[in-house]
């Protein structure tokens, strides 16, 4: 994938440490100490604007007379200004590490990369710990109208990063006080919340964020334990709705740098997609997340044992195969493995155009309880529940609804700009559901274009990982601002065009079977 390549391509001069041996300083040559540093380092790095903290320049004299005005320096930037967060020892004894963090609605990651060799340190995860006081973003802005509830929405942030720090540190056997650069990647809310920010004005007309590039600020600013010097880097935010994390995307995908069009899309509590290249760039966003994460489904679970993550219908047989994680008794069903169920229940006949259960196709799988219509899934005596695993008719049409919301996202911003479906050269699914996605199942339900297999490239944590590239490199800085700025945003929900399109990707694939030709006709 671009992204990756990007990383491997880095060399050790485009790192955040920067090794400088200084002119000597003589009565011909009498430069300040830190004049003569910062000199020195813009030449090298031919950047002009570097700056340093107070607290810094008084030990400089020193550290520069002990090591024979040779030194190791640390810097960081977002693109505009460069700062000197530390001076090490031109030895290679000190470490300057960096923790790039994803900063997600649900779970938060983290990740600490060494700045000198851009080598993985560790890294953890833990659930972000906002849920306490809601699960969805509008539940914690209104939280945050209150000084108070800003304030512990804040503190619950930092608590829990810097929690990860202290593990990740002492799995590396280093400090905190080594953390110089932070990068951060989260939607436009969660941005706010870590900033301390008032997100109130995100959600009400006409949706106005109190900051779209933050830029970098001091991680002792934010409470954030890390060297007392350290930047914190926000990547930037389009606008209410399309946050840091896909500015981050987009800078790991590399999509920015191509000439053909690929696009990149996002599925979470909401399906964010952008289309571009390297000349232009367009992004819209819809609720389309949750029942494909295997929210909404009676049977829907999150990834962990027990749970379904491959399910087959033999087309000879009718029988329902599954695995589990860790091969246990099935408690239910993962969103990826959902997908999978819908498609093979159409493909076999269970159900029909239209998403509805085919009774006499289902014989004793069938079921109808208080007039809903269900089959089942897994019998009580396989279930690792001693219950039966049944999947509803709502759970279908929820499932129904959500996909047809995310083709509908992609037909729409394709046509917005004048394309069809078979011009994006290269479609990058992000997120931990589309690292799990079989694309041959989306496209069989009419989730995503029947395109070839070979155009979709899976990304995995997107977000996390162009946070990583921030700190891997120096290059990236440069690029971020005009990637944020080279974004136009499509509002879908005055779209008149979109609703029209949704009716019809309410059917299994589609109402014009003319779009997905790879889709078998199911036996009726």
């Amino acid at each position: 994938m671009t992204g990756i390549c990007f990383m491997k391509n880095n060399s050790n001069n485009d790192r955040w440490v920067v090794s400088v041996d200084l002119p000597m300083p003589s009565l011909k040559d009498n430069t300040a100490d830190v004049d003569r540093l910062v000199r020195t380092l813009e030449q090298k790095l031919e950047i002009t604007g570097i700056t340093a903290d107070l607290e810094l320049m008084r030990v400089i004299p020193d550290m520069l007379r002990r090591w024979g005005y040779s030194a190791r320096c640390v810097l960081f930037s977002d693109g505009v200004h460069t700062t000197l967060t530390g001076l090490l020892d031109p030895a290679p004894d000190d470490i300057a590490m960096g923790l790039a963090v994803d900063l997600g609605t649900t779970r938060i990651v983290t990740r600490l990369i060494d700045l000198e060799s851009a080598k993985t340190a560790g890294e953890t995860s833990f659930e972000n710990p906002q849920t306490a006081i809601g699960d969805d973003i509008l539940t914690r802005i209104h939280h945050a109208s209150s000084t108070e509830g800003l304030e512990q929405l804040h503190g619950m942030i930092i608590g829990g990063l810097n929690n990860a720090i202290r593990d990740l540190c002492a799995q590396a056997g280093t400090d905190s006080k080594n953390i110089h650069a932070i990068a951060v990647a989260g939607n436009t809310t969660m941005t706010h919340l870590l900033l301390k920010l008032p997100p109130g004005w995100i959600i009400r007309e006409p949706y106005i964020p109190a900051v779209n590039r933050p830029g970098m600020v001091k991680a002792e600013a934010l409470g954030i334990n890390a060297n007392p010097m350290a930047r914190v880097f926000l990547f930037p935010n389009v606008g209410s709705y399309f946050g840091g994390d896909l500015v981050s995307g987009i800078l790991f995908s590399g999509m920015h740098r191509l000439k053909d069009t690929a696009i990149l899309v996002d599925v979470g509590t909401n399906a964010e997609v952008v289309l571009g290249n390297r000349d232009w760039l367009v992004a819209c966003a819809g609720a389309a997340g949750p029942a494909l994460e295997g929210g909404v489904a009676q049977i829907g679970s999150k990834a962990g044992p027990g749970v379904i993550d491959t399910i087959f219908i033999d087309p000879k047989t009718k029988k329902i195969n599954f695995d589990t994680i860790g091969h246990k008794p099935p408690l239910g069903i993962c969103g990826s493995a959902l997908l999978d169920l819908i498609a093979q229940l159409f493909l076999n006949g269970f159900i029909d155009i239209r998403g509805k259960l085919v009774p006499e196709k289902l014989r004793e799988k069938f079921e109808q309880t208080d007039g809903i219509p269900q089959m089942v899934v897994v019998p009580a005596e396989q279930s690792g529940t001693g219950m039966p695993l049944r999947l509803t008719q709502p759970d279908i049409d929820n499932i129904i609804r959500s996909k047809a919301a995310m083709y509908t996202i992609l037909d729409t911003i394709t046509s917005s700009v004048g394309l069809g479906m078979d011009d994006i050269t290269t479609f990058f699914v992000a997120g931990t559901f589309g690292s799990m996605i079989n694309p041959k199942s989306a496209i069989s339900i009419g989730m995503l274009p029947d395109l070839p297999l070979t155009r979709f490239k899976v990304l995995g944590n997107s977000s996390l990982e162009g946070a990583s590239l921030m700190l891997s490199s120096r290059a990236p800085s440069k690029e971020i601002g005009s990637i944020q700025s080279r974004i136009t945003y499509l509002e879908l929900n005055v779209n008149q065009e979109f609703m029209n399109r949704f009716s019809a990707a309410k059917f299994l694939p589609h109402t014009d079977r003319s779009l997905f030709p790879s889709v078998p006709v199911p036996e009726q």
